[in-house]
């Protein structure tokens, strides 16, 4: 057979390396870069949410706009999604169904989470062979006007290794082609290979792989800070959803006592002809026009908080909600809720379950390994290098090569640190920033202890503010029914009930905005310890602990100042005298 011409080599060469670019521009849409990049990302989060936590989640950033074209997503279409018209009868498990879907400030920390990922695969690729190809194409034209073409081509592979040798491997094609002389033509090419390797500064991989380790543990803070956000979060919406509640009950009691005051002044008018005073008939409708007032003013604040609500679960401000007030009997019913702890055990489990101390026991480690990589470049620069070439035997036989003729060359490089200025304060800005670290780490657990501390306090300061606001309103409630009877008896004055009125409607009040107190400081102080489990369904009902917290031997939490029998401490017994 015959054996194919340069020209003709060199024309399939050609052809070849346009039909692979092709191939390759065609066959990899961004689309499929997308989901390549997503595969990648996600693999990488339930990873380490198994290793973490035992079991993967589910965890995607997808959103309706995701899989379109962002060409196609017109500025109308976002004013007409703001403007959706609705109604929506939610319960609290609903919200928060509907703010893990919909809130922007979920939907920022998720993507938080998957570009950390993502950049981790982008160091996990740099110690992956990397596969190149080039061509590029050339006509010169001399002095004396010869014109020739070039073409060459240039298809290898390097990869760079944990112990920070770099590796590489090439085969190069030249093509030369006289315009003048078109049956002249050369065509060579060349194998090589290289390798450089350091064998003090830079070598070993706690220090050549020092990005890629970071970028490991940085994935690891960035899922335990968004499980933890997680937490924050879903409570931050049972609270917005309770304290709207909270606000709805407000309005009710002053819509009642505003009626009730419509009554009094009513009451009082009628009898202002024979026994009731003037200046009683004035005081009442000066109350009652107050209790219009705060009547009023509720109805704002309420609407108000219904808005910021709407902005936080991710829906239009055009969508009517309205909330269910079961939820809040439920509360009131299932009353407060203890839990078997003490300060003591709570910061116990608050090193073993805090995320957010985890994270920062591990970066305690990072900083450490930091003065490690900054003493390494204080070291001498010794590197080892090597490398082979070999050409093709002639211009007409390029694809075979004449190892006889390898061209070799293995060295060593020495870079003595006769002027390491630079590299020595970076050292000892490390060690200080390392003794820096042991004193924020040591007030880390200072102040974790003393918040964990004050928490417990507060928890039995609101426990007992529950209590006696609920006393309080029993009492209110006798008050108002013991003036009104002594006025009806011509016995009291309007002054007393319109006082016993103001105290029922403070204590109403007091009673449903200390309960949620309550629950609020039980929820946040089982977030701040770490064990709070928001995945139990309606979590806030229940002890809701990824501890099991009836088999700890700790006593249930005391109060510092009531005693067994009910009664307060006394100064001597608080300061020890």
């Amino acid at each position: 057979m015959e054996k194919d011409s340069p020209s003709k080599v060199s024309r399939s060469i050609v052809a070849g390396v346009t039909l692979a670019a092709s191939l390759a521009w065609t066959g990899c849409t961004t689309q499929s870069y997308r989901k390549r990049a997503d595969k990648a990302a996600y693999q990488v989060v339930s990873q380490v949410e198994e290793q973490i936590f035992g079991t993967p989640s589910d965890f995607s950033i997808e959103t309706e706009y995701s899989n379109r074209n962002p060409k196609q997503i017109r500025i109308e279409e976002i004013f007409a999604d703001r403007s959706v018209e609705g109604q929506l009868n939610l319960s609290l498990s609903d919200a928060l169904a509907i703010a893990t879907r919909s809130s922007r400030q979920y939907q920022n920390e998720k993507e938080r989470l998957y570009l950390t990922a993502l950049s981790l695969t982008g160091q996990r690729h740099a110690f992956r062979p990397q596969f190149f190809a080039r061509s590029s194409a050339r006509r010169n034209v001399s002095a004396d006007g010869e014109e020739t073409d070039s073409i060459g081509t240039d298809v290898g592979v390097g990869l760079l290794l944990a112990t920070g040798a770099d590796l590489s491997l090439n085969i190069a094609n030249d093509i030369l082609r006289f315009v003048s002389n078109p049956s002249s033509e050369s065509l060579s090419s060349a194998l090589s290979f290289s390798i450089s390797q350091p064998l003090l500064r830079g070598a070993g991989k706690k220090v050549a792989a020092e990005r890629l380790t970071q970028a490991q543990r940085d994935v690891i803070y960035s899922v335990r800070n968004f499980a933890h956000f997680e937490n924050e979060f879903a409570v931050s919406v049972v609270m917005d959803y309770f304290r709207l509640l909270q606000r709805k009950d407000t309005v009710y009691n002053e819509y009642k006592n505003y009626q009730s005051r419509i009554k009094s002044t009513e009451y009082l008018k009628a009898r202002s002809v024979d026994r009731a005073k003037a200046l009683d008939v004035n005081r009442a409708e000066q109350s009652e026009l107050s209790a219009r007032n705060r009547y009023i003013n509720s109805i704002v604040a309420y609407r108000n908080s219904l808005d910021r609500f709407k902005i936080t679960l991710g829906l239009p401000q055009t969508v009517e909600i309205r909330l269910q007030d079961s939820e809040m009997e439920s509360l009131k019913e299932k009353g407060l809720i203890f839990h078997k702890l003490d300060a003591q055990l709570g910061y116990q489990l608050a090193t073993e379950h805090r995320l957010p101390l985890l994270n920062e026991i591990d970066q305690f480690e990072d900083v450490k390994r930091r003065t490690l990589i900054a003493a390494d470049q204080l070291k001498p620069g010794l590197g080892f290098s090597a490398s082979a070439t070999v050409d093709s035997l002639d211009d007409n036989r390029y694809d075979e090569f004449d190892f006889d003729r390898v061209r070799r060359d293995v060295g060593l490089t020495l870079d003595l640190p006769l002027n390491k200025l630079s590299q020595r304060n970076n050292y000892r800005s490390a060690l200080i920033g390392f003794e820096s670290e042991i004193r924020s780490f040591s007030l880390t657990l200072d102040q974790l202890r003393s918040q964990i501390e004050e928490s417990f306090q507060n928890l039995e300061r609101l426990r007992q503010n529950y209590e006696i606001q609920s006393n309080a309103v029993v009492l209110a409630e006798k008050s108002v029914l013991g003036a009104q009877l002594s006025i009806e008896a011509g016995e009291g004055i309007y002054r007393d009930l319109e006082d016993a009125q103001d105290n029922l409607i403070s204590a109403q009040n007091a009673q449903t905005g200390a309960i949620v107190d309550y629950l609020e400081a039980r929820l946040g102080l089982l977030i701040f310890i770490g064990i709070i489990d928001t995945d139990t369904d309606r979590f806030w009902l229940t002890e809701a602990s990824k501890v099991d917290l009836s088999a700890l031997d700790s006593e249930a939490s005391l109060s510092k100042t009531v005693q067994s029998d009910g009664s307060v401490i006394t100064p001597d017994q608080l300061f020890n005298l």
